[in-house]
C-alpha cells in the first residue's frame, strides 16, 4: 500500500480527500501545518507528498524546496492560487504537478497514483499500470489479465501491488506484511503465504512471475 501526506489547512477539505483516497487503497497521514510537515517527512518515508500553498508555519513553496533539498519524492501542489506565474513558480521549485482548487478528488488520486508508478519505474499508460500482460486500474482497483479481469480480495490487490512495485526485489514476509498490512498487524507472518496462494491462483496463467525464494521469502520477475 502507497503512503502519502496530505498538507492541507482546511479542515473540511483535507477530511473529505483524506476519506476519499482512503477508500481508494492509500495509507494518508495528514497535517495542517508546513513545520509539521517537514518534520514527519524527515521521520517517515513516503510515495507522494500533497501540498497546500498557504499553510500555518512554512508555506508550501518553502516546504517543497525543503523536499527537493533531501528527498526524491513526488509532490504535488493542491491549491487556490491559479495564476500562471504561481504555476510557473510551483514547477520551477520542484513540483511534480500542480492542481487548482476547486479539484477533482478522483483527478488527484489518478495523478497520485501515476507519479508514484513513474516514480518506481512502473510503465503508466493513461492512469494504468501495465506489467507485461497485467493491466492494472489503480482508481477502481480493477485488474485484468489479457483482457479479462480477474476479481482480488483487497489484501491480494494490495500484494500484486506490492510485488510489481518492488520488481526484482526479494521481499521478506515480514517486509510484505508491513507493505500490505501495516505496521499495526499482529497476526502471524504465514498469513502472506496464504494470500500469496489466492493470488497465484487468481493470477492463472501468469501467477509464474511470483517466485518463492527458499529461506528468503518471495520476488515478482517479469519473465
Amino acid at each position: 500500500m502507497s503512503k502519502i501526506l496530505l498538507a492541507e489547512d482546511d479542515i473540511l477539505l483535507r477530511n473529505i480527500t483524506t476519506a476519499f483516497l482512503t477508500k481508494n487503497g492509500l495509507e494518508v497521514d495528514t497535517t495542517d501545518n508546513g513545520n509539521e510537515a517537514c518534520q514527519m517527512v524527515e521521520k517517515n518515508q513516503y510515495d507522494c507528498i500533497v501540498l497546500d500553498i498557504m499553510m500555518p508555519g512554512k508555506d508550501g513553496w518553502s516546504v517543497c524546496k525543503f523536499i527537493r533539498s533531501k528527498y526524491d519524492v513526488p509532490v504535488i501542489f493542491l491549491t487556490a492560487l491559479g495564476d500562471e506565474s504561481d504555476i510557473i513558480e510551483g514547477y520551477e521549485i520542484g513540483a511534480d504537478e500542480y492542481v487548482t482548487k476547486p479539484f477533482s478528488t478522483k483527478v488527484l488520486l489518478l495523478k497520485i497514483n501515476a507519479l508514484i508508478s513513474r516514480y518506481k519505474g512502473l510503465m503508466v499508460k493513461d492512469g494504468r499500470i501495465v506489467a507485461n500482460e497485467i493491466i492494472i486500474e489503480p482508481a477502481r482497483r480493477r485488474v485484468t489479465i489479457e483482457g479479462k479481469e480477474i476479481k482480488l480480495a483487497p489484501k491480494e490487490y494490495d500484494l500484486l501491488i506490492c510485488f510489481i512495485e518492488n520488481k526484482g526485489i526479494v521481499l521478506t514476509r515480514n517486509q510484505l506484511l508491513d507493505k500490505a498490512w501495516g505496521e499495526d498487524f499482529d497476526g502471524y507472518d504465514r498469513s502472506v503465504d496464504t494470500h500469496i496462494k489466492k493470488l497465484r491462483a487468481a493470477l492463472g496463467s501468469a501467477s509464474y512471475h511470483i517466485e518463492t525464494v527458499i529461506k528468503s521469502g518471495y520476488i515478482w520477475k517479469d519473465v
